[in-house]
């Protein structure tokens, strides 16, 4: 099978940073699905592991955790899905991505397609779909009843795009987003933010201009270290903060008794990694949202699409992403 891969952990700029490869096609195993990998989008953590975590030595590391595609077979212990059913999911960080013409990856944590989008659009929810309905829901503890108001730094990217939608869809929380251009200010409006804020300028100072002295909820993803006193301050006491970004120092946990804060770590690889009991949640959430999608209340978050699936726009995309200005998804299609 054709696939994009690297060998060595390298700047994207380098010539062997991605590469084009062929690869034996994967076997499935017992609750496995083999999917015919129609469209991939591009995160954060796809240019992390490919810029430090290289491969054993001669070994080819294929990247890549979203999909969207057509199951081609099933492993003999599967029950949800069929051959020729169209899926959508984020895979398992433990195993071979999803930038390769085959991928098996474990039933449940694969989702029904929407009807309603194309491998594309598809291609552009599930890491972060999953990474938001976890943070949301699993880690920050809101329900469908709770009120009070959730900010939500770094609302236009791809799990900020999507988290706005679900709190504004399935919460009562007032929804307050930051985003610093006014095409991603105006991205994040259009998602259903009640209010957006300029995350260049100091939070809690941004709050009080819009009349909003405290929160009851945080959700910080990205840059959370540069942001951390200004969030402490504007979290009511007893708030909660969500995190999901890579720090690069360490937070001052002390900080947050004053108020008795919590504090939440989201990781929506961990129910693959360790083989947790409720892995199957994920295929619970990721059917749920079709139908929302179906239903006409939720958008794809694509953002732009790349072209090919290879190694040339692979590369560009990891670029694009490493600069730090994407609104919404990165999108590649077709080998």
């Amino acid at each position: 099978m054709k696939a994009v891969a690297y060998r060595q952990a390298l700047p994207i700029d380098h010539a062997e940073s991605l590469l084009d490869v062929t690869l034996p096609d994967p076997t499935p195993g017992a609750r496995d699905l083999l999917v015919r990998v129609h469209a991939v989008s591009v995160n954060p953590v796809d240019t992390k592991l490919r810029r430090n975590a290289a491969p054993p030595e001669g070994q080819a590391k294929v990247l890549g955790w979203d999909a969207a595609g057509s199951v081609e077979s099933v492993g003999p212990k599967v029950t949800l899905f069929k051959p020729g059913d169209r899926v959508y999911y984020a895979g398992d960080i433990t195993r071979p991505g999803s930038n390769a013409e085959l991928q098996a990856v474990d039933e449940r944590i694969v989702g029904r397609m929407p009807q309603s989008l194309d491998f594309a659009h598809a291609a552009a929810l599930p890491l972060t779909t999953i990474t938001a309905w976890e943070l949301l829901f699993n880690r920050l503890g809101v329900t469908a009843q709770t009120e009070g108001t959730l900010l939500i730094v770094g609302a236009a990217g791809g799990v900020g795009s999507i988290l706005t939608q679900l709190a504004r869809q399935l919460t009562r929380l007032t929804v307050i987003g930051t985003a610093s251009r006014p095409e991603t200010q105006a991205w994040v409006r259009e998602l259903g933010a009640h209010q957006v804020i300029d995350h260049r300028q100091p939070l809690a100072a941004e709050l009080k201009r819009i009349g909003i002295p405290q929160v009851s909820h945080v959700a910080s993803l990205t840059h959370t270290e540069r942001h951390y006193a200004q969030i402490v301050e504007a979290l009511a006491p007893q708030g909660r903060l969500g995190l999901i970004d890579d720090l690069t120092q360490p937070l001052d946990v002390m900080a947050l008794k004053g108020k008795a804060l919590s504090l939440h770590w989201e990781m929506m690889f961990a129910r693959s990694k360790f083989q947790t009991p409720d892995m199957q949640a994920q295929h619970d959430l990721l059917n749920q949202v079709a139908t929302m999608v179906d239903e006409g209340r939720l958008r794809s978050t694509f953002g732009e699409h790349f072209g090919a699936i290879n190694a040339a726009n692979l590369k560009r995309a990891h670029a694009f992403i490493e600069g730090g200005t994407a609104r919404g998804k990165v999108v590649l299609e077709g080998f």
